[in-house]
């Protein structure tokens, strides 16, 4: 019996160049994958957490935690509850993985795969997230006990998807986001932020950034003590804030509020507050958020919100009656 001949060194050949494609096309699909998960941009990383110490948390990049922030902030400032805005989180994580994007099953763009064709507006309409948001809210609340429903259907019956049971796998993460973000969690969601600021901020830019998430009335106290002070700027005339004036600084005072009469109340929308502020940090370039206390620097790479240097909790108390939001110099 003749003894097998060896292998042709084309072979050879051969099988090195598919083994080298290979590990080119599984580093090229892991590269792909991250792109997809950091949403490509390179920026560092969002956190929020649960209340309770079981160390439940969710990561997503600050574009994703813009765009939550300002789903929060139009459900809230529609007086909706906790629960609407967990379902309307839980819908974008998967319609859109919270990305505002262009493109979709046939027509379908944005956060929430919204369809001109259908009516749900133009296609410059669907790509603005608060229209898109309110438009979510605006079905919502049409559907009978939604607040009762399995976060699942009362989000089909405004969607009505092709994949009816999806959105339940997003419930946890959407529920510890709509904590975070409606203030009911205290210092719950932070970010990295960037060690160096190379980009300044502006405080028109956050004050416009505010009202075009929460409605005029957000700075409607900040704007009169404006107005009283000398400002020739209307307080209250325009939805688009007034520029800020000479010697204003770069920090944006935001009043808490005395609409709701309980403590936890004013603090659950000081953190509302506080958390969004957070959230928009890198598009905003702001540097540094307090409140209650409590204060979220960027650049710290754990992103943690610290407790204040004071003994007797006077600048807790004080502070609680509004949040401070400081942009990048």
């Amino acid at each position: 019996m003749s003894e097998p001949s060896p292998t042709p060194p084309v072979r050879h050949g051969r099988l090195l160049r598919s083994g080298a494609a290979l590990v080119v096309l599984l580093a090229l699909a892991g590269y792909l994958a991250v792109q997809y998960l950091t949403g490509g941009t390179g920026e560092p990383l969002c956190t929020v957490v649960a209340g309770k110490d079981d160390g439940t948390s969710y990561e997503f990049t600050p574009e994703q935690a813009q765009n939550a922030a300002a789903i929060s902030a139009v459900g809230t400032s529609r007086g909706l509850p906790e629960r609407a805005v967990t379902i309307a989180l839980a819908t974008a994580l998967q319609e859109s993985a919270l990305r505002n994007i262009q493109h979709g099953d046939r027509d379908s763009l944005g956060l929430f795969q919204q369809r001109p064709s259908q009516g749900w507006g133009t296609t410059k309409q669907i790509m603005d997230p608060i229209y898109a948001a309110g438009e979510f809210y605006d079905h919502l609340v049409k559907v009978p006990d939604y607040t009762q429903l399995p976060l699942t259907v009362a989000a089909q019956r405004v969607q009505r998807s092709g994949y009816p049971e999806a959105y339940a796998k997003h419930e946890p993460d959407a529920t510890l986001l709509a904590a975070a973000l409606t203030g009911r969690a205290a210092a719950a969601l932070t970010c990295e932020g960037h060690a160096e600021k190379t980009v300044a901020g502006s405080p028109d830019s956050v004050r416009t950034a505010l009202v075009r998430d929460f409605g005029r009335d957000v700075l409607q106290e900040t704007a009169a003590a404006v107005s009283a002070a000398g400002s020739t700027a209307s307080s209250t005339a325009s939805p688009t804030p007034s520029p800020s004036p000479t010697g204003a600084g770069r920090t944006v005072t935001v009043p808490v509020g005395e609409e709701t009469t309980t403590e936890t109340g004013v603090r659950q929308r000081g953190w509302e507050l506080a958390h969004w502020a957070v959230a928009n940090s890198a598009a905003l370039h702001i540097e540094r958020v307090s409140y209650a206390g409590r204060e979220w620097t960027a650049g710290r790479r754990d992103g943690e919100w610290r407790t204040s240097d004071d003994t007797d909790g006077s600048a807790a108390k004080e502070s609680a009656a509004e949040v401070h939001i400081v942009t990048a110099q």
